[in-house]
């Protein structure tokens, strides 16, 4: 589906991802039943007192801390690593890269690989609290994940992490004091905020082109 439309303009790619989304979604409708399928929590949820206060559950624990650890660590492959300065330069410029010697279609297949691993690290996550599984239950997740990302500035993987904590902070003051209806619209509230105000996001960068 991508490897067509690589050459083209990056918005080509964006539509492409999102035709692709709805057809692995309503596929799944067909083929599993738009039913949610329910299976036993992986594990029980305890209450954990951090003092001041703050009660977290031990489900909210693990998520927290296993969310940084897999940003550190995709943080140390994208920086600190041959295959990740290969991906930094693939995502650049990719005609450039493989005049460098660098197998394009290696990199995209590495990236796609470790994308879709974050992606099942993400479900196992959210089904710690939610147990259970059905087509559509990521499309809410997946456009404030896209949010969180250019709040924080495409490209940049703290940034990303900034940016979906201050979009949770934010629907949670959204719900203790206006309503829980507006709790999913202060997402693309903010988002519109951010290219308004900051397009390049919190830690982005503008990057100037010659014409």
């Amino acid at each position: 589906a991508y490897k067509p439309v690589r050459k083209s303009p990056r918005l080509a790619a964006l539509i492409t991802a999102i035709g692709v989304s709805l057809f692995l979604e309503n596929g799944g409708v067909l083929v599993f039943g738009p039913d949610p399928k329910f299976f036993p929590q992986l594990i029980v949820s305890k209450n954990i007192s951090l003092g001041f206060g703050v009660v977290l559950s031990n489900q909210q624990l693990i998520v927290l801390v296993v969310s940084i650890v897999l940003m550190v660590l995709l943080r140390v492959l994208v920086q600190h690593t041959r295959v990740g300065k290969a991906m930094q330069a693939v995502s650049h410029n990719h005609t450039a890269a493989a005049l460098m010697g660098i197998s394009v279609d290696r990199i995209i297949s590495f990236t796609f690989v470790i994308g879709s691993a974050l992606a099942a690290a993400a479900g196992v996550l959210v089904a710690l609290q939610s147990p259970k599984i059905e087509p559509y239950m990521g499309i809410m997740p997946g456009l404030k994940a896209f949010v969180a990302a250019v709040l924080g500035g495409i490209g940049n993987i703290p940034g990303a992490v900034v940016g979906g904590l201050v979009m949770g902070v934010a629907e949670v003051l959204v719900t203790g004091y206006l309503s829980p209806t507006y709790r999913d619209a202060i997402a693309f509230v903010l988002l519109i905020f951010i290219l308004l105000v900051r397009p390049a996001g919190i830690f982005g960068s503008s990057v100037s082109e010659k014409v």
